[in-house]
């Protein structure tokens, strides 16, 4: 930990706050005039400063305002004998941490530093994990196979389609891809073809001429130009209208593309990332989706997992969602206590990370404290029935929808074999090894259960005669 900085031309005042900070263990260094503070600082910054607002030399509003130019977020406490308005309007408004009047009570003293210090420390630990914020957050093992598949495609110019449910962060993963290829430097443009009139969808797409239709009283560049040289992020294409399917086909056919109206072929130099939360062959087979659109958009898929298949992830994403609101809105990050992080973490989130992200909005702006317990959650939230693991069968579905969002193989049959080991090592268990009677409480026949037991490597169990 950084030392507590002591600046003060009274030998005695220093005298009493090194003997004060020695006692309770906490590192320090004093100064007797600002100037030798200031010379030291770039070598070792300190955690919190101490400072007497009128010394010889530097005063400490003087002090405190270069501070507060170079390192916004240390703790300075002003010191004065002269306990009148004008300083003490002067600290607060110079962004001092708070103002100690002398004679000062030691031990009070003592404890502002230490409240000061928390303050610091936390700053601190907020800036690291800022610096540390990943692009996507995640550490479930689903994740971790997005991320692999970003930094395998980081370099690749093909057509990518991402599928998910609606707040799983598809568009986070398109802007990921192209920041990490060699298109970072163009345009990312992204738009959401659910979210355009079915008629000025192919105008936002492609552009116009002027006169093209009523009301296009100038030219306009569409997505695709806009996106020149970069990537265009086509979110929700399931929904695109046929007719639009069509004109994007030939684009993705022929690498070019005319506005509306106009007669001169453009090239479209772009990459092309998809996303929807539809099932598209569904949508195929219904005649919704153009089968030979589908196949030149599906050259490489990624699928992002909802939140309930990487629950382990919540308790971090809901701490960054916490301190990212508390960022935008100017006020200290609040915390969950271990039970509500618990409860929250048993939801289902069918909002996925986009409804998690704004309950913590919700927490920030209306939670009574700083700690949030169970009972400060929305009140629809509480009355939800948390998806706790009851019984056997519903952790057993579990199970089997982790281990296809994992893309296993061969699942059925190793789930079966855990099954099967369960049951006989608890049945031989209960009837201590004898295998007659396991076999009849299992309804198997006695050499049934023999070659099981060898198939299944429980052989280090010993036979004991009934």
């Amino acid at each position: 930990m950084k030392p507590v900085w002591i600046i003060d031309d009274d030998r005695s005042i220093r005298w009493v706050f090194e003997k004060a900070l020695a006692r309770e263990g906490i590192a320090f260094k004093t100064f007797a005039a600002a100037p030798e503070a200031m010379a030291a600082i770039a070598a070792t910054p300190p955690q919190v400063v101490v400072s007497d607002i009128r010394m010889p030399d530097a005063s400490g509003l003087e002090l405190l305002q270069t501070l507060k130019q170079r390192y916004p977020q240390l703790p300075v406490i002003i010191m004065t004998a002269y306990s009148d308005l004008d300083s003490a309007v002067a600290s607060f408004q110079g962004g001092a941490f708070e103002y100690l009047a002398k004679p000062f009570d030691v031990d009070h003293a003592v404890e502002l530093i230490r409240r000061a210090m928390h303050q610091s420390l936390r700053v601190d630990d907020e800036t690291e994990s800022e610096k540390a914020a990943p692009e996507i957050l995640g550490q479930a093992a689903s994740m971790q196979e997005v991320f692999r598949a970003i930094g395998r495609l980081s370099q690749s110019q093909a057509i990518v389609l991402i599928t998910g449910e609606s707040g799983t962060g598809k568009e986070l993963v398109a802007r990921a891809l192209h920041r990490h290829s060699p298109r970072a430097a163009k345009p990312f443009i992204a738009i959401n073809t659910a979210a355009v009139p079915k008629d000025l969808l192919e105008s936002e797409l492609f552009g116009h001429e002027r006169g093209a239709f009523t009301g296009a009283q100038s030219m306009r560049r569409g997505r695709f130009e806009q996106a020149d040289g970069g990537t265009l992020f086509l979110d929700e294409i399931g929904d695109m209208p046929a007719d639009l399917q069509t004109r994007l086909l030939r684009v993705l056919s022929e690498g070019q593309f005319y506005r509306v109206g106009g007669h001169q072929p453009i090239k479209a130099n772009v990459r092309v990332i998809a996303a929807t939360h539809q099932d598209l062959e569904q949508r195929v087979k219904q005649g919704l989706f153009r089968d030979d659109l589908f196949h030149r958009i599906n050259v490489i898929r990624l699928r992002l997992p909802s939140l309930r298949e990487r629950r382990e992830d919540i308790p971090l994403l809901a701490k960054h969602f916490l301190q990212k609101s508390a960022k935008e809105l100017g006020v200290e990050a609040k915390h969950l206590s271990n039970a509500a992080m618990k409860y929250l973490s048993t939801q289902d989130f069918p909002g996925n990370v986009r409804q998690l992200e704004n309950l913590c909005h919700w927490l920030t702006v209306m939670a009574p404290g700083q700690n949030i317990d169970v009972k400060d959650l929305p009140a629809d939230l509480r009355a939800e029935s948390p998806a706790q693991e009851t019984d056997w069968i519903s952790a057993l579905h579990k199970e089997v929808e982790r281990a296809l969002s994992r893309g296993e193989q061969g699942i059925m049959e190793e789930l079966t074999r855990q099954f099967e080991k369960a049951l006989i090592a608890r049945a031989l268990a209960h009837t201590g090894g004898r295998r007659i009677e396991a076999a009849s409480l299992l309804g198997l026949g006695r050499n049934t259960l023999t070659r099981k037991i060898q198939e299944l490597g429980l052989e280090d169990r010993p036979d004991k005669s009934d």
